[in-house]
């Protein structure tokens, strides 16, 4: 086979018993896609049909809706009855399954990240109206260091679909208690499905020790796991209480947001840093969020921003940018306090939510800088290179864009207030002489 439909076989990267993906070529964009082609002959149960043909359908009706840099994206689908593939953004990772084993777990810390990233692509796509109803590691891709895309909606429940759901889909070990009993399911299942999923690759093992699916079932409905550190003593009592959380079985004690959920984890993770002295995107992403700067920024145009930038810790008196040098990139102050000054002289002091070094990306690559910049107290800096910028989306540029419009404004309006100040005293002064 060298194509399906018109996209270019290059290799097969994987095999199922209902589908083969493969990775593939684009010929109008020249984008690398996997494509999984699904093979129906071998679902012989006319009821076994029809259900598959059903995830394929909920899956397909989601090309184009989930925009998230923590979901895969789906590109195109064809469902016919010969010829049946999905067309979604190629990863070059591999699952998370491979990292929920005893001999082989992530660090706590990227657990914990990869358990943020989780739950804010999870909170994007319920209110986008959608329920995944299938989270574990076989569905999280993970890339690089601790990145993570979520795959196969197939299962997901769309919120105010007019279409009959299938019942009983998921993966009975990852099921929250009331998905097994067949009961209305909401944003919660999701969370209880994460929090199983978080103590597999913290421990290795699941919660439940069963040896069939009814005796698993029985577990979820009535006992309560042992906490994660009772397999990994390393971990913390403040980690176990958010695993345990989550795996709430009334769901009235359960998480009832995502925006809590990833709170807790945000908290733990800024204890971490505190001994490692490392900055987590879990911290990173908070932050951004509370700075003015990006004040008009969604969420996926944060991830984003996150992607393109550099973060660099300053210590107190350190000089940033110096007057006559040349430079490109421009910084947004996420802590601390910076002075602004010309031959000695105090300009203004820049705080959290500031920026400066701008004028290089308004102005020319080449640009000279005009005043100093240093370090009042110890700070935190985003770094921003234009020609990376340049190559973000649309939508993240114009946000860039606005945010600088009013930041000029504000510039204005303050330069405004001073120079009346100023003529004002030299009136006074004239009118005295």
């Amino acid at each position: 086979m060298q194509t399906i439909g018109k996209y270019e076989i290059v290799s097969e990267l994987g095999t199922g018993a209902t589908s083969t993906v493969y990775l593939a070529i684009d010929p109008f964009s020249g984008q690398q896609v996997a494509i999984k082609l699904f093979d129906l002959k071998h679902l012989n149960n006319t009821n076994t049909a029809k259900v598959f043909r059903k995830l394929l359908m909920t899956e397909a009706s989601l090309a184009g809706k989930l925009t998230h840099p923590h979901i895969v994206k789906i590109l195109d689908a064809v469902l016919e009855d010969d010829l049946n593939y999905m067309v979604m953004e190629y990863v070059a990772g591999s699952t998370l399954e491979q990292y929920a084993e005893v001999d082989n777990l992530l660090p706590i810390s990227t657990v914990a990240e990869i358990a943020y990233k989780c739950c804010k692509a999870l909170e994007y796509a319920q209110h986008q109206g959608v329920i995944h109803r299938d989270i574990k590691p076989a569905n999280i891709l993970f890339y690089g260091e601790s990145n993570i895309k979520i795959s196969d909606f197939g299962a997901a429940t769309l919120v105010g679909s007019q279409t009959t759901q299938v019942s009983g889909i998921g993966s009975p070990a990852y099921m929250s208690p009331e998905q097994v009993k067949e009961l209305k399911v909401s944003h919660q299942t999701d969370i209880y499905s994460l929090g199983v999923t978080l103590y597999k690759l913290l421990t290795g093992k699941l919660p439940f020790d069963a040896s069939n699916n009814h005796s698993m079932i029985y577990h979820i409905i009535n006992i309560d796991p042992p906490p994660p550190s009772s397999y990994r003593p390393e971990t913390s009592a403040e980690l176990d209480a958010i695993v345990l959380r989550a795996m709430e079985k009334d769901v009235a004690k359960r998480y009832q947001t995502w925006e809590e959920f990833a709170h807790d984890l945000v908290g733990f993770s800024r204890k971490i840093e505190t001994t490692q002295g490392e900055i987590f995107d879990t911290e990173k992403f908070d932050i951004l969020r509370t700075l003015s700067f990006f004040k008009n920024f969604n969420d996926v145009e944060l991830w984003e921003t996150l992607r393109i930038s550099r973060w660099r810790k300053i210590t107190a008196k350190e000089h940033i940018l110096r007057d006559g040098e040349t430079g490109c990139c421009f910084y947004i102050m996420a802590q601390g306090t910076v002075r602004v000054s010309k031959n000695g002289r105090l300009f203004n002091l820049l705080h959290k939510g500031d920026c400066f070094g701008e004028m290089a990306h308004f102005l020319e690559r080449s640009f000279k800088r005009s005043t100093d910049v240093i370090a009042k107290t110890d700070a935190l800096l985003i770094e921003i290179d234009p020609d990376v910028l340049m190559h973000a989306t649309t939508d993240c540029r114009f946000q860039f864009g606005d945010a600088f419009l009013h930041m000029l404004m504000k510039r204005l309006s303050v330069a405004n207030t001073r120079i009346s100040h100023l003529l004002a005293y030299q009136n006074e002064v004239e009118e005295e002489e």
